[in-house]
């Protein structure tokens, strides 16, 4: 059941920006982390795991350097090394990913997206996945033609840092309308605190989702301006006028 949500504004939004896992998809396969061990390996010929790390939220810039740094590796080293991980990271996934992942996407999603569509709303990706393994996930789950640009892990140190330039690439391109970027004409749906986190330090409107790992108490506690089960309970008419 959804929690209450705060007064919808007096104008639809201008935007949405979604998160991957967990949100569009879930239980995407072992293939993604495979694909950052395999290009620690190979880059820097160290063989790290993510075992044990909690990457739920994570980026994955963040996720190569906590493996890297408890494997010895400097800080430094690994801050250098980082451009050539994420090419040989995104071409291992490429090369070696699921044959598909149609069966993977989460309830609501495909409706959701296709109602946004027709309204001529811009949706952009703000996700922790490098580019290339983004985008592949969502051709493989018959998404990409949805999403016209993406913000990924690589381009900011912070998931609050990507919002702001998905926001950005927005509002260079018109689809704000002159509006400024808050609660009222943009809104970030994810399945993780963090989400919810970069949606409040860019002061957007934050959907929190519980299809992913956390669990409702946990994003609950974050405070989101909606919390639901699912897409499938999201009500465009609640979010404002049109």
């Amino acid at each position: 059941m959804a929690s209450p949500a705060l007064a919808p504004p007096n104008s639809f939004p201008s935007l949405f920006l979604f998160d991957i896992d967990g949100t569009l998809l879930r239980g995407a396969g072992p293939q993604h982390r495979e694909a950052l061990e395999y290009a620690a390996a190979r880059v820097l010929g160290v063989s790290a795991t993510t075992e044990g790390i909690p990457v739920h939220g994570m980026l994955d810039t963040g996720i190569v350097t906590e493996m890297l740094k408890r494997e010895g590796v400097a800080q430094a080293r690994i801050r250098r090394a980082m451009p050539e991980i994420i090419r040989s990271a995104e071409r291992r996934y490429v090369r070696s990913g699921p044959d598909s992942l149609t069966g993977k996407v989460c309830p609501g999603v495909p409706d959701l997206l296709a109602q946004l569509q027709l309204r001529g709303v811009p949706m952009l990706l703000v996700t922790g996945n490098f580019p290339r393994i983004g985008w592949r996930k969502l051709e493989l789950a018959g998404l990409r033609h949805y999403f016209t640009h993406g913000a990924f892990a690589g381009m900011s140190a912070t998931r609050g840092g990507l919002a702001r330039i998905a926001i950005r690439h927005a509002r260079e391109r018109g689809w704000l309308n002159g509006a400024p970027a808050n609660a009222g004409s943009v809104v970030l749906i994810g399945d993780a605190p963090a989400d919810i986190l970069a949606a409040r330090g860019n002061r957007i409107r934050s959907i929190a989702v519980c299809t992913g790992i956390s669990t409702r108490e946990e994003l609950e506690a974050h405070r989101p301006h909606l919390l639901i089960d699912s897409l499938v309970e999201l009500r465009l008419a609640d979010l404002g006028a049109n």
